[in-house]
């Protein structure tokens, strides 16, 4: 800080003085404080002295209150102006199918744990965890929320069936005992690997539903995921290879267990899960190397 910009950083404070410092109005002051001194040494390189081109600059901002308060409007708006509150019909048959679902899930994890005291109840259980679990999804995909407009039912019926395929799959996974592992884990991993198969292609062909000041907002704060966004081609080949990868990362599971033991099959699972995510990082980088439409970098 200079002794010629001291001035404008004094009348600066002063006018912030009853101002409730937020995060916002933060980093309003800041951006104010550079244009601030800009105009400033301008004013002076014209030949005004530092006192007067400090209080020409604070003259011309005009009045810092207003300002704040259009900001903080301006930025809250999307939120405030636009927001859906959930139907209380939505929100009570949430809680409902929830109960039931953590009553499901409550038989399950009993019967692992104590196979002669449930074991009558879980493939039942298994299969209303599994249902239950479909409805919600399906019932909160036809939603309209804040950002996103509610998706068609026959679309959302879609979504409920991978979910149902995930949990059931899930759930008989959990549920294979050393004992007799192979009918439930061989259900189990066909049925999990149906559900990202069916994910997997519900995720790259889903088409646009956020709200439009949604899309405003993603375009002035772009973020990793457009590189997908940008590049069909590269979704779809990152569904492909997410399917590929879990499909053999549980045949790996299966084949595991039934050679070495528990001890080591979930190296599989974490195996497929670090390939996942280099296949990913891969897959974006490229997208965004191979786009002609990006300058390069040196």
């Amino acid at each position: 800080m200079t002794d010629n910009n001291l001035a404008i950083h004094r009348l600066l404070d002063e006018a912030f003085a009853d101002v409730e410092m937020t995060s916002e109005a933060r980093d309003l002051k800041e951006e104010m404080r550079s244009n601030l001194v800009a105009r400033m040494a301008e004013l002076e390189r014209s030949g005004v002295s530092s006192d007067a081109s400090a209080q020409r600059a604070m003259a011309e901002l005009g009045d810092i209150r207003s300002i704040v308060a259009e900001a903080g409007a301006t930025s809250a708006a999307p939120w405030i102006d636009k927001r859906v509150r959930p139907r209380p019909a939505f929100v009570v048959r949430t809680l409902i199918l929830s109960l039931v679902a953590a009553a499901a899930l409550a038989v399950v994890v009993w019967s692992v744990l104590d196979p002669d005291a449930m074991q009558d109840w879980q493939a039942a259980a298994i299969a209303v965890l599994a249902l239950v679990g479909g409805i919600i999804v399906v019932d909160a995909l036809c939603q309209e929320t804040t950002t996103n407009y509610p998706l068609p039912l026959g679309r959302a019926l879609r979504y409920g069936a991978a979910a149902v395929l995930g949990l059931a799959g899930a759930g008989c996974v959990a549920a294979a005992s050393p004992d007799w592992p192979v009918g439930l884990l061989v259900t189990g991993g066909v049925l999990l690997s149906l559900s990202v198969v069916a994910f997997t292609y519900l995720g790259v062909t889903q088409t646009n539903r956020h709200k439009p000041w949604v899309l405003r907002m993603q375009r002035e704060h772009q973020d990793m995921g457009e590189a997908f966004a940008n590049d069909p081609a590269a979704a779809a080949r990152f569904g492909l290879y997410t399917a590929g990868i879990w499909l053999a990362a549980l045949a790996g599971f299966v084949v595991l267990t039934f050679t070495v033991g528990w001890a080591w099959s979930w190296l599989a699972l974490l195996g497929g899960m670090l390939l996942m995510l280099i296949t990913m990082a891969r897959t974006m980088f490229r997208s965004r190397v191979s786009d002609p439409h990006k300058p390069a970098r040196h």
